[in-house]
């Protein structure tokens, strides 16, 4: 490779940031532009989205306000196109940016396409404009003392679910889903957390799959009609197909297929990182979440340095090391986990986990600031030996 290198990042959510905000760093002696594209100018804290749902208000962080002395341009706009031959993205239908470079961050969101009425009746977390719409019908449906429905008990309908029942006295709450809240916890953790949904008086309706969502209500499969003055829809995400669409390598769900060093198996120009990439380590594949995006992002910004200065990388390695999940304001619980996610005994429950979720939730900001000066590690475990050997 060689000087005026241009690195493109698409994606400004944790992992797109992060690896912009450390490359800069990383590279700052060198003649290297990034560039940083994202639809919006405001930095979205995914972690803290069932807060906006709730009727809390946030900090407004401005992506160029977090970019501020790194040098990293930002375009705020929407890539509608890349091509990996001529090396161009197009944005918005027609800015045309060229790349040496592409980090592709572009995230998941919530999929609402595969049960009818869940797309036209039903509110989800993918934007804090559509929480702050969500969060304005609480209102209204609070003050008749209805029922909200939180379709889906994966970590975030948990976190969903819990902070609507804690904030909106009077409103009822049903968390409905195929599985059982928490069922990748170990028993102690898992007995927290449903002490307080009990506590919350969050009605649970398990092994109940949702076949339609409706304008008043959800139909399950058992022909059953749960009464939904207002419905959140948690379960299944989906990724952009943009990368699909470009030709680039993809497994069935539109991630990018990625090597050791998570470059695209088709582009190796083409880095992937968080929800976008398919990573494969030996102990299985990572699922979408900040605790492995942020590592991603990391790895990549580094390689990205040492490939630019002609030296050699090492795969990447990562182990998971626990599961934060908030139960409103005033409670918590932290499974810690193995390598592969599973649940160790240890866990931590009550005020101590509260502050330990809050610290994870604000680490992401405070990493990015302190990544202006220095090398900011977000690398917690390598995973240990079982990220030495390849994977199967």
């Amino acid at each position: 490779m060689t000087n005026g290198h241009h690195v493109v990042v698409l994606g400004a959510g944790y992992t797109g940031m992060f690896s912009a905000v450390r490359l800069a760093h990383r590279t700052r002696r060198i003649d290297v532009k990034i560039t940083l594209v994202n639809p919006s100018s405001r930095f979205v804290e995914r972690l803290r989205m069932h807060q906006i749902a709730a009727g809390q208000r946030l900090a407004d962080h401005q992506i160029p306000d977090l970019l501020a002395g790194t040098g990293v341009t930002f375009v705020q706009g929407t890539a509608t196109a890349i091509d990996p031959e001529t090396r161009r993205i197009t944005v918005d239908g027609s800015t045309s940016l060229g790349y040496d470079t592409l980090v592709y961050a572009l995230g998941s969101s919530t999929d609402t396409g595969k049960v009818p009425g869940a797309d036209d009746h039903a509110f989800t977390l993918n934007s804090p404009e559509i929480a702050d719409r969500f969060a304005a019908r609480l209102t209204e449906v609070a003050a008749a003392g209805g029922t909200v429905t939180v379709c889906g008990a994966g970590l975030t309908g948990i976190e969903a679910a819990t902070e609507i029942a804690e904030s909106r006295t009077g409103l009822r709450v049903t968390l409905i889903s195929p599985d059982e809240p928490g069922g990748m916890m170990g028993a102690k953790a898992r007995a927290h957390l449903y002490r307080a949904l009990d506590r919350l008086g969050i009605t649970l309706e398990t092994h109940a799959r949702v076949t339609k969502v409706l304008p008043e209500g959800v139909e399950l499969a058992d022909g059953r009609i749960v009464r939904s003055d207002a419905c959140l829809w948690t379960a299944g995400v989906k990724v952009s197909p943009l990368a699909a669409d470009a030709g680039i390598a993809t497994d069935d769900r539109g991630l990018i297929l990625v090597d050791a060093t998570l470059r695209s198996m088709s582009h190796p120009e083409i880095h992937a990182i968080g929800d976008a990439a398919a990573v494969r380590l030996a102990w299985g594949q990572l699922h979408g979440s900040c605790q492995s995006g942020l590592p991603t992002a990391q790895y990549t910004a580094d390689t990205i340095a040492r490939l630019i200065r002609g030296k050699t990388v090492k795969p990447f390695r990562f182990g998971y090391y626990h599961q934060p999940v908030s139960l409103g304001r005033r409670d918590a619980v932290i499974q810690f986990t193995r390598t592969d996610f599973t649940p160790r005994r240890q866990c931590l429950t009550g005020r101590g986990a509260v502050m330990y979720k809050e610290m994870v939730n604000g680490s992401p900001l405070t990493t990015y600031r302190l990544s202006k000066r220095m090398n900011v590690t977000t690398i917690i475990s390598k995973g240990g030996r079982a990220t030495h050997r390849p994977a199967a």
